[in-house]
């Protein structure tokens, strides 16, 4: 066999480094978008958990502000709130 000549070998070297630097340069890319993908998830499921946690506050403060017995609302922040069934229900207590 023939010995290649010194134009194919360069030509082979020559496409040896392309194709090393464009893999280096590809991984990087791809690195650097799936590590802002992991930021994005890790941020909304963050949010996802402080949604949770306000509805089971609102559901939890909800649960306080309406009695178990008569289903009277006590406070007089909520738009529903009517005093002249909060004090019967309060006499009727003292009875």
């Amino acid at each position: 066999m023939a010995p290649a000549s010194p134009l194919v070998n360069v030509s082979r070297y020559a496409a040896l480094a392309l194709g090393l630097t464009y893999g280096f340069v590809h991984r990087r890319s791809l690195e650097k978008s799936e590590g802002q993908k992991r930021i994005e998830r890790e941020y909304q499921r963050k949010e996802d958990l402080i949604e949770q946690a306000k509805a089971a506050y609102a559901k939890k403060k909800l649960s306080e502000v309406v009695a178990p017995s008569g289903g009277i609302i006590t406070a007089p922040e909520h738009p529903d709130f009517d005093l002249e069934k909060v004090v019967e229900q309060f006499e009727k207590s003292e009875n």
